[in-house]
């Protein structure tokens, strides 16, 4: 599906565009079948299973957390909510309602996610937005579980996804399942992807806990600004990297499963040495171009 030119200029103008019905819905049934056997199949890392006594070992968990998340952009790893764990280890909800977000490589390792991705609709978007040499730099498979799905605070993508020259990252979020005002559905600042960044998560020498630190600070926003974009199922919502967003807790009985990725214009683009997320041999930035 190609971008038309007034849906480029809103795009242009708010940093931020809904394209709804983008995915059918056997696409989406398709992401939500593969998502449940990948679940069903995981393994709780480590880190999450230990019980801690002696702030030694209390550090050893936070390391062992560091150094989950800070490897696992070429790889498909599982993050969970909090309070989901009792201090043995052991699940206090049912597993598949634990799962925060797998993430940071879906798009590369899993067939069914590399087709979405890679897909003729995504490449033709891509095209009609102008991007030359796009990669796939991260993807997110997001849950927002019933009842805890947890908020995520106002933020702008390029302070975790930083390039030089700004305005080379592009996310492309996708509703599973409709978002709603009441299952935390994504909030923008129309317009506020035009005054560059202010925070940076820079990753920490090796080794060190913790493994990322910020520099800058997210300024006080008028929650005002803030305009809601609830989405059916199918939707893709086009984000700017550099335009501030938000969602809220999931207070509802309905989870709002999203498929996220991100695009990185990657002629005349540095990205930056200091992002905590890496290329790596394993795993260079696949072309979103086949």
């Amino acid at each position: 599906m190609a971008c038309l030119p007034s849906q480029l200029q809103k795009f242009q103008q708010d940093g931020f565009l809904v394209l709804e019905g983008f995915l059918s819905a056997e696409e989406c049934v398709a992401m939500q079948q593969r998502i449940g056997e990948i679940v069903a199949e995981m393994d709780v890392p480590l880190h999450c299973r230990t019980e801690f006594s002696t702030q030694e070992e209390e550090q050893l968990r936070a390391q062992g957390s560091t150094d989950y998340f800070l490897s696992s952009g070429d790889k498909i790893r599982f993050f969970f909510e909090k309070g989901v764990f009792d201090k043995k280890g052991n699940f206090l909800v049912p597993p598949e309602k634990s799962v925060n977000k797998i993430g940071h490589a879906l798009h590369a390792h899993d067939p069914v996610f590399k087709s979405i991705t890679h897909s003729p609709k995504v490449q033709t978007l891509a095209r009609s937005l102008g991007l030359q040499m796009p990669v796939v730099v991260q993807s997110m498979y997001i849950f927002k579980q019933p009842h805890f799905g947890g908020e995520v605070s106002p933020h702008q993508d390029a302070s975790f996804l930083y390039t030089e020259p700004l305005g080379r990252v592009l996310g492309v979020w996708i509703a599973v399942e409709d978002a709603t005002l009441e299952n935390g559905c994504l909030w923008f600042i129309p317009g506020s992807h035009t005054s560059g960044v202010s925070r940076r998560m820079v990753r920490a020498p090796v080794g060190s806990v913790p493994g990322t630190s910020f520099l800058g600070s997210e300024p006080a926003r008028d929650n005002s600004l803030f305009v809601p974009t609830p989405v059916q199922r199918g939707a893709l919502v086009l984000i700017h990297g550099e335009v501030v967003h938000k969602s809220k807790l999931n207070l509802s009985d309905h989870s709002r499963q999203a498929y996220t990725f991100h695009l990185m214009e990657a002629s005349g683009t540095t990205w930056s040495p200091e992002n905590w997320l890496q290329p790596t041999a394993e795993l260079p930035f696949p072309p979103l171009y086949t």
